[in-house]
């Protein structure tokens, strides 16, 4: 009876702390990065909301066809306006970003590396590639030129591998994505490559722009127009970035004060996009995802919010904010509303729900089983049976089998097939490699 009891109070105990920091995680200076609304929505309540979330301000374009969009302060972490931010989508080659924050400092950029044919045996067919060659020893910067300006899946490869590996980099990734706050988002392939299950969301990809644009060396990769790349002995050949934005290819303007981030595309995702501009001294973050139609549609979109967030952002009310990294959360974003986001959940068999729904399990877990260790202490004090004992584990044990079913997280199923578009060959004036 009496070690019934203490086993009992352990459980009670052990199963209380972890459900107690739902709504709160920390920060690397000790204080609170964020603390989950009542909904224990990531950045704030309002972005679960479905359709365009805005504050104290007007004009904000209309003929938006994206499925998802995000518009904020990069430095103050305000999210300015939004639609379905946290509605989960491939991400395709803006995931590299992730990638970067992951790997970029591990490896010093004048390290030179000889590429074999291993390292790029597992790249999938039909990625982007920048041209990578087996045989040919490569400096790390380079390879990161490869990463950034045209979004080579063979130069994702050959760092991940250098890295210790495909599995290692995607469990690191995942696990930045965690520290990040970025909950939307599931890792399979450090290249963004469409596989099923593959997803993040235009607030998770804000969240890692943010994060890469505060490290020197991402911001300069990402702001990079041109560079002469090797193509073996002493020849090399030039590669311009995919940014369209960036360098004004396919009939675009380059965008004024922009200073990258990164673009996508694949068969299933469609293009995806985030954008940094700075204007007077204000750096703002727009990331658009599967818009409609047309290649260049991510791009207009994103310079027609862009344009709105410097004309009207001064006004606008925060509708959430983006966190600031610490120890991963457990609370979990709602998916935003609508057609598209039921479609989501459908396709997502057994993918978490609304993270206000987990709170409240979480919350209503604490107090079943705080009830339970008091009603066992006193239990003692009264002499109850063995049988009451058994009673008291049984109903400890079910509500932690309850928590471990809220914790499952399967991934959406979704296509393999998956080819970037092939483009004509992009020049621009100048030739050498720029920042």
């Amino acid at each position: 009876m009496r070690e019934c009891s203490r086993l009992s109070r352990r459980a009670v105990l052990g199963l209380t702390a972890a459900a107690l920091p739902v709504s709160l995680s920390v920060s690397e200076s000790g204080a609170p990065a964020y603390a989950a609304e009542s909904t224990g929505v990531v950045g704030g309540e309002q972005l679960a909301r479905k359709g365009v979330q805005v504050r104290g301000a007007a004009g904000v374009p209309k003929k938006l066809t994206a499925r998802s969009w995000v518009v904020a302060d990069a430095d103050s972490g305000e999210v300015l306006a939004s639609y379905n931010a946290h509605q989960r989508l491939a991400p395709a080659s803006t995931l590299k970003m992730l990638f970067a924050d992951t790997v970029l400092k591990k490896f010093d950029r004048a390290r030179r590396y000889q590429v074999t044919d291993a390292d790029l045996a597992d790249v999938p067919s039909g990625s982007s590639l920048v041209g990578i060659k087996p045989g040919i020893t490569y400096t790390v910067d380079q390879l990161w030129q490869g990463v950034f300006l045209r979004s080579g899946n063979d130069a994702v490869h050959v760092l991940s591998h250098m890295n210790g590996g495909i599995d290692r980099t995607v469990a690191e990734m995942q696990q930045r994505a965690e520290y990040l706050h970025a909950l939307d988002t599931h890792v399979v392939s450090p290249d963004g490559f469409d596989h099923p299950g593959q997803i993040s969301s235009a607030y998770d990809l804000t969240l890692f722009a943010r994060a890469g644009l505060k490290d020197a060396d991402f911001r300069a990769y990402c702001g990079t127009r041109t560079a002469d790349f090797p193509a073996g002995g002493k020849k090399t050949f030039q590669i311009q970035n995919t940014d369209r934005l960036l360098t004004g290819a396919y009939g675009l303007t380059p965008y004024e004060g922009l200073i990258g981030v990164k673009n996508g595309y694949t068969s299933h995702a469609g293009n995806t996009f985030t954008g940094a501009a700075t204007r007077g001294g204000r750096t703002l973050l727009v990331t658009v995802m599967h818009p409609a139609t047309g290649s260049n549609a991510v791009y207009e979109h994103t310079a027609a919010l862009l344009d709105w967030g410097f004309t009207h952002g001064s006004s606008a009310r925060a509708v959430g904010t983006l966190v600031e990294p610490g120890v991963p959360a457990t609370a979990r974003p709602a998916p935003a509303g609508g057609k598209a986001a039921a479609a989501d959940r459908a396709s997502a068999t057994g993918a978490t729900g609304s993270s206000g729904l987990r709170v409240a399990e979480g919350a209503a877990l604490t107090a079943l089983l705080l009830g339970g260790g008091t009603w066992a202490v006193l239990r003692r004090r009264r002499g109850r049976t063995a049988s009451a004992a058994a009673g008291v584990e049984a109903g400890v044990a079910g509500g932690a089998g309850a928590a471990a079913a809220a914790e499952s997280v399967p991934a959406p199923k979704e296509p393999k097939e998956s080819k970037e578009p092939k483009e004509p060959k992009e020049t621009e004036s100048g030739g050498r490699h720029r920042r």
